[in-house]
């Protein structure tokens, strides 16, 4: 605003459309719930619905409650013992989409009953256009695959049931 209190088209205190426009884009694209951007005194809050099935349908939305994790819960916590053997849960790292495979088409990395080495790549979780290929942290046999593949996963969502192997 200039000295007369009329817009003369500065940037201070505006966002143009257009970068509303890539927001919403970045968080249709990277699976995150919620993008806050903060310039001078304008604030923008773009927030994904909870009820999308896929990350195209982003919308300015008032704050949902959380996603319950009672599945999540069901799943035995790291290090811990069921009656047919110790399961280990591979948890994701960071929010972002789901993929077992490199890319479309190709064989998954792995499937339920393989077994695994430490260090052998299981999946991929994409974030914010960055493929983070996610290691087995033990040895042993997959046990169950808990994502649907190209789905969006939370941070710590648990991916992979696998009964680990005891240690020699």
């Amino acid at each position: 605003m200039n000295d007369s209190g009329r817009n003369d088209g500065s940037s201070e205190g505006v966002l143009p459309l257009d970068d509303v426009g890539k927001l919403v884009e970045l968080l249709a694209e990277s699976g995150v719930g919620e993008i806050r951007v903060k310039q001078g005194e304008l604030e923008i809050t773009v927030k994904a619905r909870t009820e999308a099935r896929t990350p195209v349908d982003p919308v300015v939305v008032p704050q949902a409650p959380p996603v319950p994790r009672e599945e999540a819960e069901a799943v035995p916590e790291e290090g811990s013992a069921e009656l047919n053997g110790r399961l280990h849960v591979v948890s994701s790292p960071v929010v972002g989409t789901f993929y077992r495979a490199p890319a479309p088409g190709e064989e998954p990395y792995v499937e339920v009953g393989d077994r695994i080495g430490v260090g052998q790549t299981l999946c991929i979780v994409e974030a914010m256009k960055l493929m983070n290929e996610i290691p087995a942290d033990v040895s042993g046999e997959v046990v169950e695959i808990l994502a649907e593949n190209a789905r969006g996963v939370e941070y710590d969502q648990p991916l992979f049931r696998i009964r680990a192997e005891a240690p020699s």
